[in-house]
């Protein structure tokens, strides 16, 4: 089986969430694919999800132009055991974001997940499609209507409700993406099982249901 986990954090009135349950929902559409969704206030209780997961996938809505604080607690969790001893080493990684403006400087925010996916020594997909709506025969109907090629970029308007936003099409965009990261996670597990390297044998200490040792107890 393929593992993948996705991380998110999610506030207000929940549209990470439920972008979140689009990935996921694309993710399982790949065969023999397992997913499980982790809200960042319980991940605690999965890191032996995390370190068994082929793929993560990063989640956060856009907070004045980066990631949600409580977003950014659970990466500095990972600076100790996880980042010093490369215990997330080539496991595959993307993400996806929300933000209430058009833009919302989200481009701001998946850069900095994927510097985050950087220092684990993850490896990044970014979304296949090209950006939809780019001209007058387009609309707000089309796959990837915000363009964003780094990972998903979704939009929400701030006062509707949430039955209502975000819109179908950036859920599909999310579902698409969802299911192409499993995909890549698939093809990259059945690979490194054919030709697997002598670094990757390090990836099977990080399956321990412990929380990991971070910076600051391995230097205090």
């Amino acid at each position: 089986m393929t593992k993948v986990a996705i991380v998110y954090y999610s506030g207000f009135k929940g549209v990470t969430e439920k972008i979140a349950e689009a990935v996921a929902q694309g993710a399982r559409q790949v065969p023999e694919t397992q997913v499980i969704t982790i809200h960042t206030d319980s991940v605690d209780n999965h890191w032996q999800d995390l370190g068994e997961a082929d793929a993560i996938i990063f989640g956060t809505p856009t907070y004045i132009g980066g990631p949600a604080a409580k977003f950014k607690e659970f990466i500095e969790k990972l600076a100790g055991d996880i980042w010093l001893q490369r215990l997330w080493l080539n496991k595959i990684s993307g993400g996806f974001t929300v933000s209430a403006g058009r833009s919302g400087d989200k481009q701001s925010c998946l850069q900095q997940l994927a510097t985050y996916a950087a220092q684990m020594g993850m490896l990044w997909v970014p979304v296949r499609i090209t950006g939809g709506n780019y001209s007058s025969q387009g609309s707000e109907d089309d796959l990837n209507r915000m363009a964003g090629y780094l990972g998903v970029m979704a939009q929400a308007n701030i006062d509707q409700d949430l039955s209502d936003v975000p819109p179908s099409s950036d859920l599909q965009t999310a579902e698409m993406h969802g299911h192409h990261i499993a995909s890549v996670a698939r093809q990259y597990r059945l690979g490194r099982q054919q030709l697997p390297s002598d670094y990757d044998l390090a990836l099977d200490r990080c399956s321990s249901p412990e929380k990991p040792a971070v910076l600051g107890d391995l230097v205090s």
